[in-house]
Order: structure tokens, then C-alpha cells, then sequence
């Protein structure tokens, strides 16, 4: 651990820096550079002020489970004159952001200004809302399916490292509403606004652990039921090889015969 001097808000301060930006491989050179996010002590000084603070206990824990080290790896960043942001900085600003109750792009954008966000995420300035947007779309369905499997690859982890021989999973489905026109939203069972555009995500809990295990994310017209099978046997085949029983747990939505004949076996 060193003193170093960062600057935030147009002040100078120093802290104390325990984590450095590094590269996966130096033969990759800028193509996979890794972030790691910065921690930094806190002091009540009543300068250089965030309302994030809590975003400094989250970075620590974020980097002893190696997950901003595997999405660094998963998206790595094609460098060139033009590129001011890396891939992985924008998923983590938009991974923080979420953190901190912030969904909509241009607020995700004011937010990577703040001073304890740009020193977290190493930038030189806030990310810009054009270009939040080029990496999503940039990424695409593909890109969308590769975070769901990395995100179902460390539940599975926490849950091998658990050491539960047995595991109740508890299935479910929520709806989202929406505003506007947006992709892949359309109309369907809504009880708080009816008539509204909405998304209806999958969902499946693993119970002993309060752990949201794996989602898959569906239009609003979507029945309850709709790709259960095919998502279960998504969960199915990445449980550990410490569960050796499984209970499952689900309302009469997803009552189906093909489900019964997937669940008889576990």
C-alpha cells in the first residue's frame, strides 16, 4: 500500500491506494486491460464530498471476488486513437450506478463524474452518454448473453464454495413497466398499470442462500411459464457437484407437464 495524491472535485488530497491498474498480459497490451477498482480511505473533512461513499466498502468486495477482473477478461477493450473509455469501464459504471439506485443512461453519465466514481474507475473525465449507449448496442444480444453466463458462473462458485448439499430453488417472475417505446417490450398481465409497454424477466432463487441465481429476460406478453423448461435446465447443468438434491418451488403459473417431467429426475 502507497500514499499517492488524487484530485477530486479540482482539489488535491492524499489517500491511501492499495489497488493498481494492471494488464491481463502485457503481449495483449491495451486489447485486455484490466481495471481494478481503486479503495480509498475515508475521512470526514467536509471537503471533497460524495453521496457514494458506500461505493468504496462495494469496490473492495467487488475486487476480492474477482469480478471486475472477469469482466475485463470477457470484454476486453480494442484501443484506438478514438477510444477514451474502456469496455469494462462503462459496464462497471453502469454496475455501480445500479448499485446506487441509477438506471437511466444520461444519469448514469452525470453520476461517472462524480469525483469518488472517476477515481474508482481510473477516468480522466465523466463517460458521455453517446458513449454509454455505442458500447451497449456495440455488445448486442452476444454481448448480453456472455455477462447472463458470467454472472451464472460465479453464483455457481458461491455456491459450490457454500459446501450445500441441498438447495431449494424458488422460481418466479416479475413485471417490469416501461415508458415509451422500448425494445422488445410489449403489452401484457400488468396489474399496476394496465395497458402499459412492460418486460416480464424470469427469475430462480436459490432459497438457503437468499442468492438471485439466474434470470432471463422476456417481452411483457411473455406467460409465466414461457422457456422455464429450457431455463432450468440452463440452472440444472451448472449446479456443483456438491448439491446432490434439489426441492423445487414455484406458484400454479408454472404448471406445466414438460416441468414435471425435467423435475422427477432431480
Amino acid at each position: 500500500m502507497k500514499n499517492t495524491k488524487k484530485t477530486l472535485k479540482n482539489q488535491s488530497k492524499v489517500v491511501k491506494s492499495s489497488f493498481q491498474q494492471v494488464d491481463v498480459a502485457s503481449s495483449l497490451s491495451k486489447t485486455q486491460a484490466s481495471l481494478v477498482l481503486h479503495s480509498f480511505i475515508a475521512t470526514f473533512s467536509g471537503s471533497n464530498i460524495t453521496k457514494y461513499s458506500g461505493l468504496n466498502t462495494v469496490a473492495k468486495y467487488m475486487n476480492r471476488q474477482h469480478i471486475v477482473k472477469s469482466i475485463s477478461t470477457s470484454f476486453p477493450t480494442m484501443w484506438h486513437n478514438a477510444t477514451k473509455f474502456g469496455v469494462n469501464q462503462v459496464l462497471m459504471a453502469i454496475t455501480l450506478a445500479s448499485i446506487s439506485g441509477i438506471n437511466r443512461i444520461y444519469r448514469i453519465a452525470v453520476f461517472s463524474g462524480d469525483g469518488l466514481v472517476k477515481a474508482l474507475l481510473k477516468l480522466d473525465k465523466a463517460i458521455n452518454e453517446n458513449a454509454i449507449s455505442s458500447t451497449l448496442k456495440n455488445l448486442g444480444e452476444s454481448g448480453a448473453r456472455k455477462l447472463q453466463m458470467l454472472l451464472l458462473s460465479k453464483n455457481a462458485r458461491w455456491l459450490r464454495e457454500s459446501g450445500l448439499a441441498s438447495i431449494t430453488l424458488d422460481a418466479d417472475s416479475t413485471v417490469k413497466s416501461v415508458c415509451g417505446n422500448q425494445e422488445g417490450a410489449e403489452k401484457g398481465f400488468n396489474t399496476t398499470k394496465r395497458g402499459a409497454n412492460s418486460y416480464h424477466p424470469l427469475l430462480v432463487f436459490v432459497s438457503e442462500m437468499k442468492l438471485l441465481y439466474h434470470t432471463w429476460f422476456r417481452t411483457g406478453s411473455a406467460y409465466t411459464a414461457n422457456g422455464v423448461v429450457e431455463f432450468l435446465k440452463e440452472v440444472q447443468s451448472s449446479l456443483p457437484r456438491n448439491v446432490r438434491k434439489v426441492f423445487f418451488r414455484a406458484d400454479s403459473g408454472f404448471f406445466s407437464g414438460n416441468l414435471f417431467d425435467l423435475l422427477e429426475p432431480l
